[in-house]
């Protein structure tokens, strides 16, 4: 019988949620910071199971992992495996489903948060504080910008429309053709757009054309009054811009579920900002979610085990 880890298992929640019978799993609920750290917890495993991009595999670590024979990430896309050293060694890399939806709920979570000023407010009433503080801000009649317009964009102008805000739109490729199927403005550049917007939410794939696509230039286009929200990767957003952005009041907040390191440090200046609302990457992190991740991840093993891997990556 063959041994599978399954990493980063926060919650202590993966191996109720799958029959893991067919193997020897082993649930690891703290995250490694090192890499010796890691290779030696996974050196002796056959199978490994990656929660999202939690845990780095490069080419350094995959290399000194000689019995692993079938990687397992949840999501059909994970920047953080290197799939071509996993392909060069022989390393079976599959994935499983992932719902959109969650993501959706978490953004505008965020950006009700912060509009509303939901954390001073509640606090304030737990600790017997003021009562009522401060305005929120309305979102009818305001303008959504969207940084992204597939899966997780579309949806959030579907709900953005409903709230009777007015929704535009931005990516290199997006056509006029796509926004008016969906209702949308397109801006008619990056620039126009976050000048523009009251709410700017990133939805774009991390790559080298989306690395650093906000940074001090554009976030000082926005107005004092403007809110960014990111829950797509944090490398889209310069971190240290963003802090200093924020730190000088030049945008009113900032609604985070992405961070260049994660776990977040202790002490980051981003868990401090008042005028940040953050929470730790739990975008996909829900009940239903977590089921297809194990659920399929147990198909992909049972695949593998009978010869036929589905839903390959490498």
């Amino acid at each position: 019988m063959l041994r599978c880890a399954v990493l980063d298992d926060y919650q202590g929640v993966a191996l109720g949620l799958a029959d893991w019978s067919r193997v020897r799993a082993t649930s690891f609920r703290g995250h490694f910071t090192g890499r010796d750290e890691l290779v030696a917890a996974l050196h002796d495993y056959e199978i490994v199971v990656a929660m999202r991009e939690r845990t780095p595999l490069p080419a350094e670590v995959l290399d000194r992992l000689p019995n692993l024979r079938l990687l397992i990430t949840t999501g059909m896309r994970n920047a953080a495996i290197d799939l071509d050293a996993a392909r060069a060694r022989g390393v079976t890399v599959c994935g499983t489903g992932s719902s959109s939806t969650p993501p959706v709920e978490l953004t505008w979570a965020l950006i009700l948060g912060l509009t509303r000023h939901l954390v001073p407010e509640a606090t304030a009433l737990r600790a017997g504080g003021p009562w009522q503080s401060t305005l929120g801000t309305d979102l009818h009649g305001r303008t959504l910008g969207l940084l992204g317009l597939g899966k997780i964009g579309s949806r959030m102008a579907e709900i953005g429309r409903a709230f009777g805000m007015d929704v535009v739109a931005w990516s290199r490729n997006l056509t006029q053709e796509r926004t008016d199927a969906l209702g949308v403005r397109l801006a008619p550049g990056k620039d126009a757009l976050l000048a523009e917007a009251d709410i700017v939410s990133v939805h774009l794939v991390l790559s080298e054309r989306t690395r650093g696509l906000i940074g001090e230039r554009e976030l000082s286009l926005m107005r004092p009054d403007a809110y960014l929200v990111n829950t797509s990767r944090a490398a889209i957003v310069d971190q240290e811009a963003l802090a200093a952005a924020l730190q000088a009041g030049r945008i009113a907040g900032a609604g985070l579920d992405v961070f260049e390191t994660e776990p977040l440090p202790p002490g980051h200046e981003l868990r401090t900002l008042p005028n940040v609302l953050a929470t730790p990457h739990l975008g996909y992190v829900t009940e239903l979610n977590y089921r297809t991740y194990f659920r399929e991840a147990v198909e992909d093993i049972d695949a593998f085990l009978a010869g036929a891997p589905i839903r390959r990556l490498a």
